[in-house]
């Protein structure tokens, strides 16, 4: 089992940056990758992130791409998400998830953390 807590979230001015954090605890040296991924009201969730634990590579869904940011703390076990330019659009619950093969099934869920962005 792997258990994850996401902080950070808050209000924040469209062209303004918040950064997010996803602590890891449990079997986390058996993960394969974490992901971000956000849901706005009335939408459905979407992808925004990701990184391979192994080899560090990052992901990211195009809406983000260029503005957004995921690394890692490996001694903490912890992924951040700097989130900088960002736009009313980016408004929604973010979560954290931890997919434990390589088949990138995301079993596990942080509780996710609000994000607002006003325009």
């Amino acid at each position: 089992q792997v258990q994850l807590v996401e902080s950070g979230g808050g209000l924040v001015q469209a062209g303004g940056s918040l950064g997010l954090s996803c602590a890891a605890s449990g079997r986390t040296f058996s993960m394969y990758a974490m992901g971000w991924f956000r849901q706005a009201p009335g939408k459905e969730r979407e992808f925004v992130a990701q990184l391979r634990w192994t080899d560090g590579n990052t992901y990211y869904g195009d809406s983000v791409k260029g503005r957004f940011t995921v690394s890692r703390d490996n001694a903490e076990n912890t992924v951040y998400l700097q989130m900088n330019s960002l736009k009313p659009e980016d408004t929604a619950v973010y979560y954290c998830a931890a997919a434990p093969t390589t088949r990138l099934s995301y079993d596990y869920w942080g509780q996710g953390t609000q994000v607002t962005v006003s325009s």
